[in-house]
């Protein structure tokens, strides 16, 4: 009897384990797929490229229907990202790619990203052929995580960090420490795939800071040098021309052979006063000079 009950214990955990693994959640490639097309399809049936421009890449050109919310699903359901939710959606494919993929796994209950992967990236690199794009497109789910060479992160950070709403192209507005930080980590944030570089890059930004710093103090000098200069030369090119009522001679000459008729010559003495009289002020500039 004892046996006989252990016996019946046994099925019933077998038969319990079967029933809860038969109704334990799994993801449905359907729904996946569906959620899916809501954020990276525009009329499939018409624009085979669909995918490819929406989440594959930039080079396979903007959709023919530039109303991203214009979907081929036609009406919303639980399984697609409503027109509200697509407001949030990034423009650039890469990102969308991403943010379908965090927001069809919240959607879709026991899905994971392999699973956006495995049956996503097919699709996208069918689109992609069909734009005529060759490049591979083994990976693009973690296309945001892929890790960039320094030089193309710090590229970016500069680019952002010198932006009109940071610390602009002559770092003015980051002369404090605390400003320069503030606005380096919002860069930061938005650079993905360079936090291996980020350490290296902020210590180049700042020497570049300090050197434009440094340089607007060397540069305001020269300026100031420059004007002094330039009055100081003009002085003295004012005074030589003083002398022996050089200007005024020269001043005179000019007048007769560009604006007299007869060039001031010999028995046109009238020409040669009213040259001298327009002249004149070169007298009584040069008398201000001594």
């Amino acid at each position: 009897m004892k046996k006989s009950i252990e016996l019946f214990i046994t099925a019933i955990c077998f038969a319990s384990a079967g029933f809860f693994s038969a109704n334990a959640a799994s993801c449905s490639n359907a729904d996946l797929i569906k959620c899916l097309d809501s954020a990276c399809s525009i009329n499939i049936g018409l624009n085979p490229a669909t995918r490819c421009q929406l989440c594959g890449t930039s080079q396979a050109g903007a959709p023919e229907n530039a109303g991203l919310r214009s979907l081929s699903i036609g009406t919303s359901s639980r399984n697609t990202l409503s027109d509200t939710e697509l407001k949030s959606a990034p423009t650039d494919p890469g990102k969308r790619y991403a943010w379908a993929t965090d927001e069809c796994i919240k959607k879709i209950s026991g899905c994971v990203a392999d699973d956006v992967s495995n049956v996503y990236d097919k699709l996208i690199e069918q689109s992609c052929k069909a734009a005529g794009i060759s490049a591979e497109m083994n990976s693009l789910a973690s296309a945001l995580n892929k890790t960039k060479n320094s030089n193309t992160c710090s590229s970016e950070m500069q680019i952002c960090l010198t932006g009109k709403k940071h610390c602009t192209s002559d770092f003015s507005t980051c002369e404090q420490d605390s400003d320069f930080n503030k606005f380096f980590s919002s860069c930061a944030a938005e650079a993905d795939g360079c936090d291996t570089f980020i350490s290296s890059i902020r210590t180049d930004l700042i020497s570049q800071r300090d050197a434009a710093i440094k340089g607007q103090d060397t540069l305001l000098s020269n300026i100031v040098q420059s004007y002094q200069s330039k009055r100081e030369n003009g002085l003295k090119s004012a005074e030589d021309s003083c002398k022996n009522n050089k200007a005024r001679e020269d001043c005179i000459k000019n007048v007769c052979q560009n604006n007299m008729r007869n060039k001031c010559a010999v028995g046109y003495g009238s020409e040669k006063s009213m040259a001298t009289l327009l002249c004149k002020f070169y007298d009584t500039a040069c008398e201000r000079l001594k």
